[in-house]
C-alpha cells in the first residue's frame, strides 16, 4: 500500500493507473489531512510545490456526516468552499468513485468535481477535474494515521 509521501514520486501515469484499479471505499468522516500532488513537477519539484500549498493555501477537507465537507485553508485552518459529497461514476473509468461536487455550492468553484478513491488503510486518491478535464491530484489522509 503506498504512501501520500511515496504519492509524490508517482507520475501521471502511475496515478492514474493507481486510481483505475482501487476502490471507492467508504465517505471519509471528519477531517481529513490534504497533500497536493503536482507530477509534472519531478519528485523533488512535487514536494516543494506540495508544501509550499500546505503552508500558505489548502491543508485538506473536513467531510460531515450529511453528505457535505469544507475545505482547509490557510494555516488557520478555515473552513470554506462547501461541496456535496457522495458516490458517483468517475469521469475517468465510469466506475464507482466518492464525488467531491462544487457546481450546487459555490459560484467561483463550480466547474471544479473532485473525486477520490481509497488506496490505502486511512488514504484516499484524489483526481481534480476543471470543467471536465483533468487538472490534478491530491491525497486525503486521516490525522494521525502515520501513512505519511
Amino acid at each position: 500500500m503506498p504512501t501520500d509521501i511515496e504519492l509524490l514520486k508517482t507520475d501521471d501515469e502511475g496515478l492514474e493507473e493507481l486510481f483505475r484499479k482501487s476502490p471507492a471505499g467508504e465517505i471519509p468522516k471528519g477531517p481529513m489531512e490534504g497533500m497536493a500532488i503536482f507530477p509534472d513537477a519531478g519528485p523533488a519539484g512535487a514536494r516543494l510545490i506540495a508544501g509550499l500549498v500546505h503552508l500558505t493555501s489548502w491543508r485538506g477537507k473536513v467531510f460531515s456526516p450529511d453528505g457535505y465537507l469544507s475545505n482547509r485553508l490557510t494555516p488557520l485552518d478555515i473552513l470554506s468552499i462547501v461541496a456535496m459529497v457522495g458516490p458517483g461514476p468517475s469521469l475517468l473509468d465510469d466506475q464507482e468513485c466518492i464525488v467531491i461536487d462544487y457546481s450546487h455550492t459555490s459560484l467561483v468553484f463550480g466547474g471544479v468535481r473532485d473525486e477520490i478513491r481509497r488506496v490505502g488503510p486511512h488514504l484516499y486518491l484524489g483526481l481534480i477535474w476543471l470543467f471536465g478535464r483533468k487538472v490534478g491530484w491530491f491525497t486525503l489522509r486521516e490525522p494521525n494515521s502515520g501513512n505519511g
